[in-house]
């Protein structure tokens, strides 16, 4: 975040600690990157310009160990997906991507429609067009 190119929003917990702090549940960190039109399924790589595609990039997202199987994740992703909603009225972009760290992960994203788009480090690289996510909050 110092160096301008991300941001991170938290999820607080409803109640104080006895020592007055608000424990965070849940994080997501966000910022923008681009992919390779040829990483795209060719279906809807046919109608994009040949040079980097804009995409939003949900860099993290995580929730507490104490407050895990709430739906407090599911929460996170809305809002995170909500907040480039709101975004895309002023800086458009493709789709939102995340890179997995686990099967797991892919596993949570693939539940909300998020689909492969390439393999980076090892890792699954899944995206959901803007498209798709406007129909949610549009």
């Amino acid at each position: 975040m110092d160096a301008g190119i991300s941001k991170t929003m938290v999820l607080p917990a409803s109640i104080s600690l006895p020592n007055g702090k608000t424990p965070i549940c849940a994080f997501y960190s966000i910022s923008p990157t681009s992919i390779k039109r040829e990483d795209l399924p060719e279906s809807l790589a046919k109608n994009l310009p040949r040079y980097p595609i804009p995409v939003f990039l949900l860099a993290q997202l995580a929730v507490h160990n104490e407050f895990k199987g709430l739906g407090l994740g599911k929460v996170a992703l809305v809002n995170a997906l909500e907040y480039f909603y709101k975004i895309s009225a002023h800086m458009p972009a493709y789709a939102v991507a995340i890179d997995c760290l686990n099967k797991n992960a892919e596993n949570f994203y693939r539940k909300y429609g998020f689909q492969e788009l390439c393999k980076i480090n090892q890792r699954s690289r899944m995206f959901i067009p803007m498209k798709q996510v406007s129909e949610l909050f549009g």
